[in-house]
C-alpha cells in the first residue's frame, strides 16, 4: 500500500526559534531559513528537515519522568563510532548550551542524554563500527 503522504517537517516549538535552530545548526549541520520571528526552518544536509515554532511560555519536558509533562519525542545523532569522538561530541554540545539529563551507566549504553537549551532531550549515539 503506497503512504498517504511524507513528512516535510520535524516541528519543535520552543520560546525562541532562531536561538534553537542555531543550536542545532551547530549540532547537526545546515543553515537556519527564518520565515519571520515565530518559525525557522533547518535543512540538515541528507536529513529532515526540522522547523522551529514560537510556543511562550513552553514547559519542557522532565526527562525522564514520564508523570509529570511527559516526552513528546527526541532526536536521536550519530556522534561517532569510538567513546573518544562521543566524549569531543559532549564537551561541543555542552558549549553550545546542551547540558547532561543522564549520566548513569554510560559504559553499558550506546548513548547519551542531554537537554538542549530550550529543555528538549536529545542524545548522541555511538555508531557501532562496521
Amino acid at each position: 500500500m503506497a503512504p498517504v503522504a511524507r513528512i516535510r517537517s520535524l516541528v519543535v516549538d520552543c520560546p525562541d526559534p532562531r536561538a534553537l535552530a542555531e543550536f542545532y545548526a551547530q549540532v547537526g549541520g545546515g543553515t537556519p531559513e527564518a520565515e519571520d520571528d515565530d518559525w525557522v526552518v533547518l535543512r540538515v544536509p541528507d536529513g529532515p528537515r526540522l522547523a522551529f515554532q514560537r510556543a511562550p511560555g513552553l514547559t519542557p519536558p522532565e526527562w525522564p519522568r514520564a508523570d509529570r509533562n511527559a516526552q513528546q519525542f527526541h532526536l536521536d545523532f550519530d556522534a561517532g563510532t569510538t567513546w573518544e569522538e562521543i566524549d569531543a561530541a559532549e564537551e561541543r554540545v555542552l558549549a553550545l548550551g546542551a547540558r547532561v539529563l543522564d549520566r548513569e551507566d554510560y559504559e553499558k549504553k550506546d548513548f547519551r542524554v542531554y537537554a538542549d537549551p530550550a529543555g528538549h532531550p536529545f542524545c548522541l549515539c555511538r555508531i557501532d563500527p562496521l
